[in-house]
């Protein structure tokens, strides 16, 4: 099963809409939203790792 990290960010980010207010609770909250948020995006724009495809050795020339 994969992560759906386009759904997580847009609920996280909804979360962080929701505290609003200027309590110390609400402005803690909102930074361990960012860090999440981001790190979220950068998960959903990760590119996967790329294959590297190994070629045969060339033939040994053969004699005419």
């Amino acid at each position: 099963m994969t992560s759906d990290f386009s759904a997580a960010r847009i609920h996280l980010e909804r979360a962080y809409h929701y505290l609003r207010g200027n309590d110390e609770t609400s402005r803690s909250t909102c930074e361990a939203l960012d860090l999440l948020i981001e790190t979220v995006a950068e998960a959903q724009h990760r590119r996967p790792e790329a294959g590297v495809l190994e070629f045969p050795p060339p033939a040994a020339p053969r004699p005419a």
